[in-house]
């Protein structure tokens, strides 16, 4: 038999049997979030350091855990060694690059991965261990589980790479000389990565201020040659252009168009080609306020009759781009305003195709 209730509690239950089920509902609801609100928080998943994303703005989604699969968003085989970078950016060496490239056979790796709780109790994996500890590496495998194209494949990721060619390099009974190599040419990436952030130096914005010089030299002769003339400098466009593709750096040290000016003035007066085209005259030449030829400026120079157009951008082509441009980019070499590397990159720019247009 039910009691009956009595007292509040018998007040209560008449209240209730008056609220519409939708108050119910409400009043339920309500009840729950306080309830919820007053519980401990739930557990969370540990994340690996390995699996630290890649930063990207706006991105506040967390890294999956490791027991999911990570997907790769670009594999390649670069000189035999296959790599890629996983959707968050991190980059990584296969099973059978990273064995490679330490000089090891695959199965040798799996196995210390697959094993790798027994493993680093072992003279050889208390070694790698130990540079993993160097990286703040202190992960429980040595590999992030990844999904390529619908295979499950094993990705190492920088901080273990760089353990096993370390180890396999310099430390191990039998040492590898594929693993010195790599180590080798790895450091030397390293190296040259590490200067540059250090001085704020960017490869590409060498491109971004050779475009930079040429432009603004070449408006400030825009108005200054008289009509029915032109300049040595606004004509070998077409040569500099290719120059700063091949990576030729254009700027107050390395100005092509006074090599180019003084070897057509020769040839101009060689042929007398004043008594044909007519006299060359002077105008006033200026080089932006930041180069230091810009504090004797306005310069003198020639510019030449428009109807000898024809005749120096033949000499430019068949001439000194041929003859004399390479001797030019030599010097400058010799100079240490370029490297070998680039001047030769240079030369080839100029294409017996290219230098047949306009």
């Amino acid at each position: 038999m039910v009691e009956e209730p009595t007292g509040r509690a018998k007040g209560a239950a008449a209240r209730a049997r008056k609220l519409s089920p939708e108050r119910k509902a409400e009043i339920a609801k309500n009840a729950a979030e306080v309830r919820w609100q007053n519980q401990p928080a739930r557990p969370t998943i540990k994340t690996s350091k390995n699996m630290t994303l890649a930063s990207k703005i706006g991105d506040l989604v967390p890294p999956p855990a490791q027991h999911e699969l990570f997907h790769v968003e670009k594999q390649i085989e670069y000189n035999g060694i296959e790599m890629g970078v996983l959707e968050n950016g991190i980059p990584y060496l296969t099973e059978s690059g990273l064995a490679r490239m330490c000089g090891i056979d695959r199965k040798v790796l799996n196995r210390l991965s697959i094993n790798w709780d027994d493993e680093r109790k072992k003279p050889r994996g208390k070694q790698i261990d130990q540079l993993l500890e160097q990286s703040s590496y202190n992960d429980d495998g040595l590999f992030l589980k990844s999904e390529h194209n619908g295979v499950n494949i094993n990705a190492y990721t920088e901080p273990v790479c760089l353990a096993l060619l370390e180890y396999y390099a310099f430390l191990s009974d039998d040492k590898r000389v594929e693993a010195v190599n790599a180590f080798r040419s790895l450091a030397r990436t390293t190296f040259r990565a590490f200067i540059y952030k250090a001085v704020g130096y960017a490869p590409d914005q060498r491109i971004i201020d050779s475009w930079r010089h040429f432009h603004d030299r070449l408006d400030m002769t825009l108005d200054s040659v008289p009509v029915g003339y032109f300049s040595i400098f606004r004509e070998i466009a077409s040569m500099i252009v290719p120059m700063i593709k091949a990576g030729v750096m254009i700027s107050d040290r390395v100005v092509p168009d006074i090599s180019v000016g003084k070897a057509w003035s020769a040839f101009w007066n060689e042929k007398k080609l004043a008594t044909e085209f007519g006299e060359r005259i002077k105008y006033d030449h200026e080089y932006p306020l930041y180069y230091p030829q810009a504090k004797s400026n306005p310069q003198p120079s020639f510019a030449y009759p428009d109807s000898a157009l024809g005749v120096f951008r033949a000499w430019l082509r068949q001439q000194y781009i041929t003859n004399k441009f390479p001797t030019y980019l030599s010097g400058q070499a010799k100079q240490g305003k370029l490297s070998v590397e680039v001047a030769t990159k240079a030369v080839e720019a100029f294409s017996t195709k290219y230098l047949t247009k306009g």
